[in-house]
């Protein structure tokens, strides 16, 4: 596969060539700028659509009529979009008109200074092209509205999102008036579509910078429209404490805790986290358009959390291991760690002593359903009670081997355990 910046490049090359005026342009050059590796490259032009698909073997329309279409080579896809200037936001999300316009037009009616660069990559020297002060700002390390502040919140009330989302991966600020916007229109947030919504708030809480983005979040009041719920400032703790690759759902869970019981006190903490998972998921199921899966994972994750924090120590071994083997274990203990830390030094060592076991956490079952039915037990319901009965001796040690395994099931089957 070819380097996207070099399909870019050819594609601003080909519409040179076709008479038009082309740039790199947005987020890439922003990336480029600050020594990062851009993840995708976005090309503006003064070619109108049925120019760029006249230039172009293999190109798709998401957005004609605003002047954006896809231009694929090599299996590489760039967005090329019409220099544009846009009419009023009666909606919110889009204008309701837009006028293929100049570089300097197109570069004004952008969100934040630092994404409204353009970039010339067949010209000598850095070939940077700046209408709006982004270079100032990529310096100061500012996250800066172009123009009024206030209109482009009014325009689309989910760039308050991406402002803090942009500041929290980028480690910039936000510039006190655009700041100030943001909280001013905060309330706003509430009208824009809950997929749209919940996108913005998976990037964030998928990113490392997670808890920057929280604290922002609370700190401006977005996150009461963002989740649909009251405004909260937690100060974000045990988001703060998961480790860099931590999942979306992890984060979810830990801000969750944050946010509603995080002050509790070790007795009442246990109880609170299992009756906040189902109550929780249900709600941001809802505010952020969650799927089953992350659904399942956050409620999974609390679940897990009570039962650390209530009920460790009263677990068998074999549940003990079954319960460190779960897929939310790793998030529930984090979480732990950072609300409750005695409490999780003691399952974190007791999980390391049982992971020195013969068979570790997790074996292999020593049998399976088919060994069942092969010593003549018929097929149905209580398999799943012999297999799992046969699986907590396997994981205590009192069966070491197959055949030890099948004759207790067996035993079982004939009720004689």
């Amino acid at each position: 596969m070819p380097e996207p910046r070099d399909i870019a490049t050819r594609i601003v090359r080909t519409l040179r060539d076709g008479g038009e005026t082309a740039y790199f342009a947005g987020g890439c050059v922003r990336d480029e700028l600050l020594g990062l590796r851009p993840k995708d490259y976005d090309v503006a032009t003064s070619a109108v659509p049925a120019a760029v698909r006249g230039l172009f073997r293999s190109v798709s329309e998401v957005g004609a009529s605003f002047g954006v279409m896809l231009v694929r080579i090599e299996g590489v896809v760039v967005e090329v979009a019409t220099f544009r200037e846009e009419g009023a936001y009666s909606d919110s999300r889009r204008p309701d008109a837009v006028r293929f316009s100049t570089p300097e037009a197109d570069a004004r009616r952008r969100d934040f200074t630092i994404n409204a660069l353009f970039l010339d990559p067949l010209r000598g020297g850095d070939g940077v092209i700046d209408y709006v002060g982004g270079r100032a700002d990529l310096a100061a390390r500012l996250i800066r509205a172009v123009g009024s502040p206030d209109d482009r919140l009014r325009e689309d009330h989910l760039r308050a999102l991406r402002g803090v989302r942009l500041a929290a991966r980028l480690g910039f600020a936000i510039e006190a008036g655009t700041r100030a916007a943001i909280a001013a229109h905060a309330s706003e947030l509430r009208g824009v579509s809950r997929e749209r919504v919940g996108e913005e708030l998976r990037k964030m809480l998928a990113h490392p910078a997670r808890a920057a983005a929280a604290r922002d979040l609370e700190a401006l009041g977005l996150d009461a429209s963002a989740l649909d719920e009251p405004h909260v400032e937690s100060g974000v703790p045990a988001l703060g404490a998961l480790p860099e690759d931590a999942g979306f759902a992890a984060a979810l869970a830990a801000w969750a805790v944050d946010r509603r019981i995080g002050a509790l006190a070790p007795s009442a903490f246990a109880a609170a986290a299992g009756a906040l998972g189902p109550e929780i998921a249900r709600r941001w199921r809802r505010s952020l358009c969650l799927s089953n899966e992350e659904t399942d994972a956050l409620a999974d994750a609390l679940g897990g959390l009570s039962t650390l924090a209530g009920r460790w120590e009263s677990l068998t071994r074999a549940e003990k291991k079954r319960t460190a083997s779960s897929p939310w274990f790793p998030a529930a203990s984090w979480i732990l760690g950072a609300r409750l830390p005695a409490i999780a030094a003691r399952v974190a060592a007791d999980t390391e002593d049982l992971a020195r076991e013969p068979g570790g956490l997790h074996p292999p079952p020593l049998i399976t359903g088919d060994d069942l039915e092969e010593a003549g037990l018929a097929p149905g319901p209580v398999f799943r009670r012999l297999l799992d009965a046969a699986y907590d001796a396997q994981l205590e040690h009192r069966v070491r081997n197959r055949a030890e395994a099948l004759a207790l099931a067996v035993q079982m089957a004939s009720g004689g355990a």
